[in-house]
């Protein structure tokens, strides 16, 4: 399920992205990723299944074996040098002097910046440190940081300057649960003042709560994407029916006669794909039939759902 859209209302687009590695190994195979402008687009998958390498790929760091990259509707990585200022990077965890302190390596990173104006660098800097809760470590050095200090760091370092577009690969990697609130919390700050964010992730919780667009990825492949609630309605809604078990043969003809899906039986009730059937319809069959209706749900599909009906393959769902 691919979205439409252009180079014009696309902050990333590929087309045919591949990487092969000396090996032989395919890393990533052939994907058309696009992303809204405006989006927060979460792409999805297993560790391993190509979303580092992809993102390596957008930013010019590795170079693919085929297809091409746009990011904000310029060409990487021939237009990489006017258009990678506007946009802010977290791949595979940050890299900073471990000597220095948190302030003095964003300064370091503010000054390397030709366009950024040295006036102005310890208001960038306070601001930033202080966006990712690091104002009281800031004159701590960076080898004492823990995992997650250095992940807030990285962090803060794409928020140095405004940003059109953030890509940012398991942005909290090593933080604990309340810090992994203050990171979606900070993404859909910086998606409400207009920055188009891609986060990749592992982990579903991530990319449910804050994300209106999905991707998901498994074995290089990019096997889905578009908008959220798009994917999850593309998957199987089911109805769940609990009666007597003496009467459960009795329903499944019931429900064979509504035209719903081939049933199944799991634990005490009986569960059918939905279709267009409405829900009324099939309560209204079962007590009309003179069958004891014990109880009934109707479930929709989740992207967890989405995801292993796709892949066969499970994921860390929770934080």
């Amino acid at each position: 399920m691919t979205g439409a859209g252009g180079a014009t209302d696309s902050a990333v687009r590929t087309r045919g992205l591949t990487k092969r590695f000396r090996s032989g190994q395919v890393g990533v195979d052939g994907i058309d990723l696009l992303v809204p402008r405006g989006a927060v687009y979460g792409f999805l998958g297993p560790n391993g299944s190509g979303k580092t390498t992809t993102i390596r790929m957008l930013l010019g760091l590795v170079a693919p074996t085929a297809g091409t990259v746009e990011l904000l509707g310029a060409s990487v990585p021939a237009d990489a040098r006017s258009v990678l200022p506007r946009v802010g990077a977290l791949v595979e965890g940050p890299a900073f002097h471990p000597y220095l302190d948190g302030r003095a390596n964003l300064e370091r990173l503010d000054a390397a910046d030709a366009t950024a104006d040295p006036r102005s660098r310890d208001r960038r800097v306070g601001a930033a440190l202080e966006r990712v809760g690091l104002a009281a470590a800031a004159a701590k050095r960076y080898r004492q940081y823990s995992l997650g200090m250095k992940q807030r760091l990285g962090l803060a370092a794409t928020l140095l300057r405004p940003r059109d577009l953030l890509l940012l690969d398991e942005p909290t990697n090593g933080l604990d649960p309340q810090g992994t609130r203050e990171v979606r919390a900070l993404v859909r700050e910086v998606a409400a003042a207009g920055t188009t964010v891609l986060v990749s992730s592992h982990l579903l919780s991530e990319i449910e709560q804050v994300c209106s667009h999905v991707g998901i990825m498994s074995r290089g492949s990019l096997l889905v994407q578009g908008a959220r609630e798009e994917i999850a309605d593309a998957g199987t809604t089911e109805v769940r029916v609990a009666v007597r078990p003496d009467q459960r043969d009795h329903l499944a003809r019931v429900v064979g006669d509504l035209g719903l899906g081939e049933p199944r039986v799991d634990g005490d009730v009986l569960v059918a794909p939905l279709g267009g059937v409405a829900v009324e319809k099939v309560a209204q069959a079962v007590v009309g039939d003179g069958i004891d209706l014990l109880g009934l749900e109707v479930r929709r599909p989740t992207l967890e759902d989405v995801f292993v009906r796709l892949t066969g393959e499970g994921f860390d769902v929770a934080r």
